[in-house]
């Protein structure tokens, strides 16, 4: 798991779609309309634009780690301020030799932490985009959107949805009817899409903020563990595989956790099709760098920005996950 391995963008044989929670990437400049005021250089985390280069630069040495020096066609982000922040990353990081274009709209989350996508122009057309607003029922406070993507190959169309639903902060319980809710608005995309077009390919990645087997994910998204007795509305969760081995995307209280996942229609899985997957071709990125010794010196856990209110210099609370789809 610690390296991504056979980037089909090496031979021209498909692409490489990676999503990665970056982990509060915040503009140092402060947004009077947001509440972003602790990450600013007089706010309480200190954030300086020193702190924020080095940020764009691990954000970029872990694009390119994960496409193996060939950085993915596209990559679904999530905790990302502005448009500011992603030019930066696309124009000033490591990445500013590939030619990443930008899809972004602003959302009405109240701290100003957004959902974006950058592509490959060389290796993706956008054909259209569009912020998909959560309007919660009986609660006034926003949240990010969900950002739909419909992009052209080499070889096919494929309609992208990028996800970061409502965290669990004030528990579980007392929050997951809104994580339920974002889960009927996707499933309603998907089958919007595949009614339309039953071959349609449709891929769902994010930062979900529930596990695969919650509610939200298995019961409302219908995205199921195998590919085998699926029904005709059923999806498939290509990073769920990964969790019966311990492994996970986010660690809280010593445990691993998929937060991030991606998900998929079964059209993906037919080989005869333009543009297909396997089960075998979604991973977590688990790269050296990403991870540290836990304090007790037991196992690992992601290397941070921050530890409380401490810069770390690290890179994000959360490991990135990447899919192969083959032409």
């Amino acid at each position: 798991m610690g390296f991504a391995g056979n980037n089909p963008q090496l031979d021209n044989s498909g692409i490489r779609v990676m999503f990665y929670n970056v982990e509060n990437l915040f503009h140092p400049t402060d947004d009077p309309d947001k509440s972003d005021e602790e990450f600013t250089k007089e706010g309480t985390r200190y954030w300086t634009f020193n702190r924020y280069k080095q940020k764009l630069a691990n954000i970029g040495k872990t694009v390119i780690a994960v496409g193996e020096w060939e950085p993915p066609a596209i990559i679904g982000l999530c905790e990302v301020e502005n448009i500011q922040c992603l030019e930066d990353l696309v124009y000033t990081s490591p990445l500013k030799k590939w030619n990443y274009k930008i899809v972004h709209e602003e959302s009405r989350d109240n701290r100003g932490i957004d959902v974006a996508l950058i592509y490959r122009a060389d290796l993706i057309t956008e054909i259209s985009h569009e912020a998909i607003q959560l309007n919660f029922p009986n609660s006034t406070r926003p949240s990010r959107d969900i950002l739909y993507f419909k992009g052209s190959t080499a070889k096919d169309t494929v309609h992208f949805f990028v996800n970061h639903w409502p965290s669990r902060y004030g528990g579980q319980l007392e929050t997951e009817g809104k994580r339920n809710y974002a889960a009927e608005v996707l499933k309603s995309k998907f089958d919007s899409l595949r009614s339309d077009n039953a071959n349609a390919k449709v891929l769902a990645m994010g930062d979900f903020n529930d596990h695969p087997d919650d509610d939200s994910m298995e019961e409302i998204l219908m995205a199921k563990k195998a590919a085998k007795g699926l029904g005709k509305s059923d999806l498939i969760n290509m990073i769920w595989q990964y969790e019966d081995d311990g492994l996970g995307t986010h660690k809280y209280q010593h445990e691993w956790g998929v937060l991030d996942q991606i998900v998929i229609t079964p059209a993906f899985l037919n080989d005869t099709n333009r543009i297909h997957t396997n089960m075998k071709a979604a991973k977590i990125f688990m790269g050296d760098f990403l991870l540290e010794a836990e304090k007790d010196g037991v196992g690992k856990t992601p290397n941070r920005t921050y530890i409380g209110f401490q810069f770390h210099g690290g890179y994000s609370d959360h490991l990135p996950i990447f899919v192969d789809l083959y032409f």
